[in-house]
């Protein structure tokens, strides 16, 4: 999970790490997760870098503290959960729509236009999902 020779400071390595295993379901939501400490004696950091991981992970919406007993993947973070790549798609997507509704262009007609591109895509990929 982390490298020290990375530029990426450790406890966003850690977030990263995190944020990798809830998308690939290897932690589900409503899990716990390691006290600070015995993630930081696992990882061999100090526990104010699991703080500060932990604590930017709830800041997304990722994970959620229980009074007197943890953290805990939060029960919502479908959408919090995308990697980089999947965001920026659906950035262009929203980017898109907007574009298209300025143009007082229907969202149903919108619909036909994507899937038609899809369509297309699939095509061209020669029939792959």
């Amino acid at each position: 999970m982390i490298d020290p020779k990375s530029h990426v400071p450790i406890y966003l390595q850690i977030v990263e790490g995190i944020r990798s295993e809830i998308g690939k379901g290897l932690r589900r939501p409503g899990e716990s997760l390691p006290s600070l400490r015995a993630l930081a004696v696992e990882l061999l950091v100090n526990p104010n870098t699991i703080q500060r991981a932990y604590e930017e992970l709830e800041r997304q919406g990722l994970i959620s503290p229980r009074r007197g007993v943890g953290m805990f993947v939060a029960t919502k973070c479908e959408e919090a959960t995308r990697g980089p790549e999947e965001a920026a798609v659906l950035e262009t997507f929203r980017k898109g729509i907007a574009s298209a509704r300025a143009a007082r262009i229907s969202t149903d007609r919108i619909t036909q236009l994507f899937e038609a591109a899809l369509g297309r895509a699939r095509r061209r990929a020669g029939g792959q999902s």
